[in-house]
């Protein structure tokens, strides 16, 4: 069986990301998938952080048989602004990461990587070849960075990869030029899940249970390149439609104008086996991004879950990836638009949920990761 490293960039648990679908998937491979560390001061700002200042001490809940997870212990703060931070702190993992490799009988495995961070790790540790799979424009996210650090990194860990995969056309426009060996390979969607969806599911929500009209839905992260400003405008425009959102709000994103709305509900975060009895509810889905470096350069989980669902689906166009399925979908650029195609999109089209529904089964997790080892070579 091949031994992967993989450094996430995000945590095993609770919500799965690309990571774990890639992760899951990949065919006769023992994995040892680490969570990303996070600050000694990150526990002072978010007092959950405080149960998991000594989580790395201890193995986490195998997922599966061929996975073991892994938490990191806490690094300096800062490392995204400074360089010979991130040295110290990648120094400092690659002790604990050797010894977890070597408990685990791993002498070379391939070194998977989600975070440009990783850059200053890789010759610290043993491997047999080096993948760096990006699916975010990291450098473009707010708080305490440097772009220019953190692009730095990227371009440096792309150089020293064998392969470079990438969720969207920007990111892979970026990638390619310090690698030749780069391919673009979006994100999937569960469609064994998601698919529950595509008829009304017997347990309704107790969030949802009164709601009489049309319910307009959003299902992931509400972060800053959401169009907040759509969604507002839309809600007021039709008063009689429940604008509805499962996902928790990244930090810094404001959320009070949403839930000053009385046609807005905000679920919070829910365990992934449960969003299709969500999903069965809604009338339309909506992938409302605004324009903006982050939002060109993202692959929205939610809109390939949103296809496995037959459901209707009204999307701005960005990313540029949605453009792909504009005989299936509705695509509005502007608040007028936008309510136009919520209105449309409540009339029924059965060809439309046939082809929605066609798409999604060619952008299975299992297709995409069977993509990701014909690049390799596996």
């Amino acid at each position: 069986m091949k031994q992967i490293v993989c450094l996430s960039s995000a945590n095993w648990y609770p919500y799965p990301t690309r990571k774990q679908q890639v992760m899951t998937r990949l065919r006769d491979c023992e994995v040892l998938y680490f969570d990303p560390p996070f600050s000694i001061l990150a526990p002072l700002k978010d007092k959950t952080l405080r149960s998991r200042l000594f989580a790395f001490r201890h193995e986490q809940p195998k997922p599966r048989d061929n996975i073991t997870v892994w938490s990191l212990p806490p690094v300096l703060p800062f490392a995204s602004k400074y360089r010979f931070i991130n040295r110290i702190n990648q120094a400092w993992l690659s002790g604990f990461i050797r010894r977890r490799m070597k408990k685990a009988g791993f002498e070379s495995p391939v070194i998977w990587s989600y975070l440009p961070a990783h850059c200053d790790i890789i010759k610290r540790l043993p491997h047999s070849q080096v993948v760096y799979d990006c699916v975010d424009r990291h450098s473009g996210y707010p708080g305490m960075i440097n772009p220019a650090v953190v692009d730095g990194c990227e371009r440096d860990l792309a150089m020293q990869c064998d392969t470079v995969f990438s969720t969207a056309a920007g990111l892979h426009e970026t990638l390619s030029q310090y690698n030749p060996n780069s391919y673009m390979i979006p994100n999937g969607a569960n469609y064994e899940l998601f698919s529950q969806a595509q008829s009304k599911l017997d347990f309704v929500p107790d969030e949802l249970a009164d709601i009489k009209g049309p319910i307009i839905g959003f299902v992931g992260m509400l972060q800053e390149c959401i169009d907040y400003d759509l969604i507002t405008a839309a809600a007021k425009a039709h008063p009689e439609y429940t604008f509805v959102f499962v996902g928790k709000a990244l930090p810094g994103v404001a959320t009070d104008g949403l839930r000053a709305l009385p046609n807005v509900r905000l679920c919070g975060l829910k365990p992934q086996q449960e969003l299709p009895r969500y999903l069965s509810c809604f009338d339309v889905c909506i992938n409302p991004f605004r324009a903006g470096a982050l939002a060109k350069d993202v692959s929205p989980l939610k809109f390939y879950e949103y296809l496995a669902t037959g459901k209707p689906i009204v999307t701005t166009p960005q990313p540029e990836q949605v453009l792909a399925f504009a005989d299936a979908v509705e695509i509005a650029d502007d608040a007028e638009s936008f309510i136009k195609a919520l209105e449309r999109s409540l009339i029924p089209d059965a060809a439309k949920r046939e082809k929605r529904i066609a798409y999604a089964l060619e952008c299975t997790w299992e297709a995409r990761v069977r993509q990701i080892e014909e690049k390799l070579g596996w």
